[in-house]
């Protein structure tokens, strides 16, 4: 197996304990240790959430800068959809996309119209009697992840597609090779709303590689394209995606663009979590598609981005509508699942698995309760865990002790 590469990084310098992020992450990824926090690797799923609360900002996502369009002899940009509501609805967002060309990039192509096509092509796999449902949309990373590490019972549920920005890359590199260009000649810069995305194109799931080969946060190409936006020359034609694919920028987007009228739109990473532990239960089989989402209002929520997740959202449902649902996609390439659909399975990455061997893994649970019996059970903190009987799990694996716990240490003096 490949080693897992994170976008999300800590800056401890600017870390100072204060265990805002170890209340706030969805997996327990989050120690402090030392007065410091610390994230471990493979319990994190890049959401964001740390960067959100951080108030030091000791929380970062790695990614490209624009610089890096010098190491390419070709570059092309893929803006997420998410981008549509970044910016005023006075500004055309033709003219904003052909502000990435005077940026530096020789083509951008318009994700949203990427994402029309897989919609086309979903309601097909949806028809389909012996697909699992309800079928789980792979659009957030996040949840993907989480599913693999979390509710592994539920990846053959996962509906077995790339995402619209891997859909578009390949639909890029694979024409621009036939005219001519090396593969490798070629850099594919795509325009991220978060980290779980940056994280996605290092470690892709489903694909042997990705054919992305940079993200630049949407932060760093907002403020470029705001100090120009009034002298935008050119108007080459790049915006061509209609309401349907332009609506996936927000939460609902994709059921709602693929006429799916028994679905469930799920934002808020906490929220997700509900729903996947009902339907791990069995509870939702009657449910076609679920679309779910770690950030608030969908990818317009996402860390990465610069509006107000409810601003980009508005901005979002009234271009929809600007642009038409009602309009036919234009179907400018095959609908193959060569040009849509995994190269390789999915696996589970049960984190939380206490052992291998079934009868060490009950010794080990039974240890953990008679340990969680022990604890104060008020979840302060204090000992570095989010909860006590996370630091008694965290005892029972040899990663900390007893005398971790504040409260039992002062009650013994």
């Amino acid at each position: 197996m490949r080693n897992y590469w994170h976008s999300v990084i800590l800056e401890k310098d600017y870390c100072t304990g204060c265990t805002h992020c170890l209340d706030r992450c969805p997996t327990q990824a989050i120690r402090v240790v030392d007065g410091k926090a610390k994230i471990i690797e493979s319990r994190c799923i890049d959401c964001g959430e740390c960067l959100r609360v951080c108030p030091y900002h000791a929380k970062g996502a790695q990614v490209s800068s624009i610089d890096t369009l010098k190491q390419y002899k070709y570059t092309v940009a893929l803006p997420a959809i998410s981008f549509y509501g970044q910016f005023p609805l006075e500004y055309d967002m033709n003219t904003i996309f052909n502000g990435l060309l005077q940026l530096g990039f020789d083509e951008v192509y318009d994700v949203a119209h990427a994402a029309e096509l897989l919609s086309v092509y979903e309601i097909n796999m949806l028809d389909k009697a012996q697909v699992n449902k309800p079928l789980i949309s792979t659009y957030c990373p996040v949840i993907t992840r989480l599913i693999q590490i979390r509710f592994p019972a539920l990846i053959d549920n996962i509906i077995k597609l790339e995402s619209p920005m891997e859909i578009a890359a390949r639909i890029v590199k694979n024409r621009l090779m036939t005219e001519g260009y090396k593969f490798e000649d070629i850099g594919v810069f795509y325009i991220t709303p978060c980290p779980a995305k940056v994280t996605s194109i290092k470690n892709p799931i489903g694909l042997e590689r990705s054919f992305i080969d940079e993200a630049i946060s949407t932060e760093e190409i907002y403020y470029k394209l705001m100090k120009i936006i009034d002298k935008i020359e050119g108007n080459v034609p790049i915006q061509c995606a209609t309401g349907k694919g332009i609506g996936w920028g927000r939460v609902g987007g994709q059921s709602y663009s693929m006429e799916i009228e028994d679905y469930i739109a799920v934002d808020g990473i906490e929220e997700v979590i509900k729903v996947l532990e009902s339907m791990e239960l069995g509870k939702l089989n009657s449910l076609d598609f679920f679309e779910g989402y770690a950030c608030v209002n969908g990818c317009v929520g996402g860390p990465l981005n610069v509006e107000n997740t409810f601003i980009g959202k508005n901005r979002i449902r009234k271009l929809t509508k600007t642009y038409g649902m009602e309009h036919p996609v234009n179907i400018d390439i095959e609908l193959t699942p060569k040009n849509f659909e995994w190269d390789l399975p999915i696996e589970p990455m049960p984190i939380f698995k206490l052992d291998n061997d079934f009868r060490k893994a009950l010794e080990k649970m039974a240890e953990i309760e008679e340990i969680t019996q022990t604890l104060p059970g008020i979840n302060c903190g204090a000992c570095g865990a989010p909860t006590c009987r996370v630091l008694a799990e965290d005892i029972v694996n040899g990663t900390a002790t007893i005398e971790s716990c504040i409260v039992l240490y002062k009650q013994k003096k």
